[in-house]
């Protein structure tokens, strides 16, 4: 499930960031590269368990989707506290940084 959410959101912000023409005002670039090291390191982690369990690995208790499917929403969303994070900082305008140089 980790894998597949992160995939999902992988793709989801490639495409939004394709059809901003590569703008990298919103910094989307960032929340991509995020998500796509991450779905890479979910398919990495289930090549190895596939090469460990064999065809037991397609075959999860319900209780290990559920844990799985909530880590995958928390990558998802500690990507997306970061990427704000990012924004807020470097934004297009850099307000927040100005803003503590007026101070």
């Amino acid at each position: 499930m980790t894998l597949l959410i992160t995939t999902f959101a992988a793709v989801i912000t490639a495409v939004v960031w394709y059809c901003t023409d590569f703008d990298n005002s919103k910094r989307f670039v960032t929340l991509c590269l995020m998500y796509t090291g991450a779905a890479l390191m979910w398919f990495v982690d289930a090549v190895v368990e596939y090469v460990e369990f064999g065809a037991d690995y397609f075959t999860p208790a319900a209780a290990d989707m559920l844990n799985d499917s909530y880590l995958g929403f928390s990558v998802v969303a500690l990507g997306l506290v970061i990427w704000f994070a990012v924004l807020c900082i470097k934004g297009p305008e850099d307000k927040i940084k100005n803003a503590f140089r007026r101070s």
